[in-house]
């Protein structure tokens, strides 16, 4: 298995999976994606279904990571995984059950990690991976990445006291829910360094993505990444579109996804799945006010935002207005040219900061074909939403699971959708209590682990929004 940047032309040499790992972004800007995509048929699929039954989760990450990692012999790809997935560091040791809801729609819980948010289930194999192949390679590794919530916490928890990492987390300055900021600001550990930027989550990505454009900069610090720009993120989580599927479709039959979507990632492994034969009927991608997304979907224009038009929303973790995983899925949709992908993404969103391709041939039948449908939520409509689901069994689903509860049940209602249809849980309700609160009158319930937390001391730095600003910042403490 060999991977290209998405800007890649016809001569491209394809690297392997370790070398991009710990490379993150692509030399040329891009991301990077397999050659091909690895196709698994309808007897694997019976034959992974009872090995989730009988081996559980990390027995079915290890075949599906098997088939795009070939660089890491299989005993030690194993131990890799077991070690990400080992029950007792989830709240449920099935780590991603699924439950139906009385209306039939079900829901894949993604939270039962150690930040409480779905990131766990991509962070902790990440963090294995980097620690197996920095140890491999006798190397370091300076650890660059952005969050606008929960990418954070998870990344943070998973490489906190691993001697070869040095970690430095931006966010946007007061844009994360009190909980957020705590679980991030109270870890103090020697090798991880918060920084609270004085912007949006935009922002800090385009400083993530700066940073690494220097490649003097970048080779002297070893800079790598752990947001979903890189691909073993991506990969971790094309596990749990398998997991749900197996779980619901006991005969097979396709099943569509409904996914919270502000950076693309998460829907992009769902993308990734159904092109590897997973049998998805429709990718349902829901977005809050930040819809550009949805936008896209819909009329072929993609026009990202400013700071200014980016609004501040109940599901603060999806208030991005420049997906930066978007990319990958326009490589597919433009049959891998990447000499047209640069374009896009470089050139025309410097010069315009928006492309149009509903004019492109054959558009609207090439989303048909990738099978995706759109869709966004208000405020109330995400109150309304958790008001309701609570009401029918007792479950209390978060902000950022309703605004996909939302569009499903919008476009089921319409016809635009039919069922089963698996919702995405990306958080468990307490991180986001003040919503919870709003909407339902009452405090949603804490893990043990996370008492107190908001009452212990914070360790973050604040810094203007300017690279070189974080650049001195990383000089001052590695140097």
């Amino acid at each position: 298995m060999r991977y290209i940047s998405t800007r890649a032309n016809s001569t491209s040499e394809g690297r392997q999976f370790c070398d991009i790992l710990l490379e993150g972004l692509a030399p040329d800007g891009g991301l990077y994606l397999p050659e091909s995509y690895p196709q698994v048929g309808a007897e694997q699929l019976a034959a992974w279904r009872e090995l989730l039954r009988t081996d559980g989760y990390a027995a079915l990450a290890f075949e599906v990571a098997s088939l795009f990692v070939d660089d890491i012999p299989a005993a030690d790809l194993r131990g890799i995984v077991e070690r990400a997935y080992e029950p007792d560091k989830f709240i449920d040791p099935a780590i991603v059950p699924v439950t139906q809801l009385p209306d039939g729609l079900w829901l894949a819980h993604l939270s039962n990690g150690p930040s409480a948010a779905f990131k766990d289930m991509a962070m902790q194999l990440l963090g294995e991976l980097f620690e197996y192949e920095l140890e491999r390679r006798g190397a370091t590794i300076t650890i660059l990445g952005a969050t606008s919530g929960d990418t954070g916490s998870a990344a943070e928890y998973a490489l906190m006291g691993k001697p070869a990492v040095q970690v430095f987390m931006l966010s946007p300055l007061g844009r994360m829910t009190p909980f957020q900021q705590a679980q991030m600001f109270s870890i103090d550990d020697p090798g991880i360094t918060n920084i609270a930027v004085a912007g949006v989550f935009d922002d800090c990505q385009d400083i993530v993505k700066e940073i690494n454009s220097d490649a003097a900069f970048k080779q002297q610090y070893a800079v790598g990444a752990v947001n979903s720009i890189n691909w073993g993120r991506v990969l971790a989580q094309v596990v749990y579109y398998f997991a749900a599927f197996l779980q619901v479709s006991a005969d097979g039959a396709p099943v569509s996804f409904a996914v919270p979507s502000g950076n693309f990632g998460n829907i992009a492994a769902g993308h990734i799945a159904r092109m590897m034969g997973l049998p998805i009927h429709r990718l349902v991608l829901a977005t809050n006010e930040n819809d550009v997304l949805d936008e896209f979907f819909r009329t072929g224009r993609y026009r990202v935002r400013g700071s200014a038009e980016t609004h501040e929303t109940s599901s603060p973790s999806m208030d991005i207005s420049k997906a930066s995983n978007f990319e990958r899925f326009v490589a597919d949709l433009l049959e891998r040219d990447g000499e047209r992908v640069a374009i896009l993404f470089g050139k025309e969103l410097r010069a315009t900061g928006q492309f149009d391709l509903s004019d492109e041939p054959g558009f609207v039948e090439q989303v048909e074909r990738f099978g995706f449908v759109s869709g966004s939520s208000t405020h109330a409509d995400r109150l309304a939403r958790i008001r309701e689901t609570h009401a029918a069994d007792g479950t209390m689903i978060d902000p950022h699971t309703a605004d996909a509860v939302h569009v499903a049940r919008t476009l089921l209602a319409s016809g635009e959708l039919d069922g089963p249809v698996v919702a995405l849980e990306t958080a468990l309700p307490v991180k986001f209590s003040g919503t919870i609160t709003e909407a339902l009158g009452i405090v949603p319930p804490r893990p043990p682990v996370f008492e107190g937390i908001e009452d212990l001391p914070r360790h973050v730095v604040e810094a203007p929004n300017d690279a070189e600003a974080i650049k001195a910042l990383i000089r001052a403490k590695l140097d």
